[in-house]
């Protein structure tokens, strides 16, 4: 008998950074008031389609600060309990900690090793590496989901727009290396992949959407988050 399931994937709320800093890992970066409010809109439309039957039954997110303030709604409005996951966290980068453009990367001679492959890339944790942890992620989850709910269950992952656009990417068969402009994985959207079969599972199918799109004019986005 096969089993389905659907894996959201969950990115943060916007985070407050005024100096615009790339944190990536950097622990203490809190929400802003406005990552919050998206935060809520996200966590109402899983408690929505809970209400209308769906079996959402586990929430894992990323050990970081964003992540856990971004599931802390699911975990009230759902009655869940997040478990951290370290396959969830941001993708390593060089530049963490670093007030980053790209003027300024090219005038430092300190900084050039990082550029030369941005294939790989060479300034932080290979594609590769984030599809694989991000991979074993996504299909633990499917199979507890099935584990406590049954048959159609549901799981929510909460991540970092990187690790999810390059699972994602590695799901539909697109090229790693991108540019990152073309990322369609906005502050607290939903990615959701579902499988036929977890005992088997073959390539899913995706679905997307935005629950905090109404908060998103005058956002600024910065790689690493």
């Amino acid at each position: 008998m096969s089993h389905s399931a659907t894996v959201h994937l969950l990115r943060h709320g916007e985070v407050h950074n005024p100096d615009r800093i790339v944190y990536g890992r950097l622990p203490g970066y809190h929400l802003s008031e406005r990552g919050r409010a998206m935060a809520r809109l996200a966590a109402e439309e899983l408690r929505r389609r809970a209400d209308d039957g769906a079996a959402i039954v586990h929430l894992a997110i990323s050990p970081l600060t964003r992540t856990r303030e971004t599931a802390a709604p699911i975990e009230e409005l759902l009655g869940l309990q997040a478990r951290p996951d370290e396959r969830l966290l941001e993708a390593g980068n060089h530049f963490e900690g670093l007030h980053v453009n790209r003027d300024e990367l090219l005038r430092n001679p300190r900084h050039w090793p990082r550029l030369l492959n941005p294939l790989r890339p060479s300034w932080g944790e290979p594609y590769r590496e984030q599809v694989r942890r991000m991979s074993e992620a996504v299909k633990d989850a499917a199979a507890e989901a099935v584990r406590i709910g049954g048959d159609g269950a549901e799981a929510v992952l909460v991540s970092h727009q990187l690790p999810i656009w390059m699972v994602r990417s590695g799901v539909e068969g697109r090229p790693l290396p991108h540019d990152p402009r073309t990322r369609q994985c906005n502050l607290a959207s939903l990615t959701s992949l579902r499988f036929d079969d977890v005992r088997a599972p073959g390539r899913p199918s995706v679905a997307y959407c935005e629950p905090a799109a109404e908060l998103y004019s005058g956002v600024i986005q910065l790689p690493g988050s």
